[in-house]
């Protein structure tokens, strides 16, 4: 049975290593998806309950909106880091096999394109 990466501890959401990334930015759209789906679940719950949509329970919409939204935040940065960790571990393995990722020669842009000479 695969265990997955050697040194992984199971259930443990986020390790000590993500402290070491940024933190996601409170505009990150992401987080702001999550925040308005947490406002839709207020709306909702309204609508399921029979209380006027909008006008009720607006201290509740923005408990919703809260607590999706520090849920998105984590969700968020366990995403930040696991995608570290694959980039990590790609580079790894090109450094370790540089046979199979052969550096091109870098061009500049002169030698790439052509000439532009426009037509009248």
């Amino acid at each position: 049975m695969m265990t997955g990466r050697p040194g992984r501890v199971p259930l443990e959401f986020l390790p000590d290593e993500a402290r070491s990334l940024p933190p996601p930015k409170l505009t990150d759209p992401r987080l702001l998806y999550t925040g308005f789906t947490g406002y839709c679940a207020g709306l909702l719950d309204n609508a399921i309950r029979q209380r006027p949509v909008l006008l009720t329970g607006v201290h509740r919409q923005l408990l919703y909106v809260t607590s999706f939204f520090f849920v998105g935040y984590y969700l968020t940065k366990r995403q930040d880091y696991l995608s570290a960790v694959k980039d990590h571990d790609m580079i790894a393995y090109m450094k370790s096999h540089p046979e199979d990722f052969p550096e091109k020669d870098k061009k500049k842009y002169a030698e790439i394109l052509e000439e532009f000479y426009p037509v009248r």
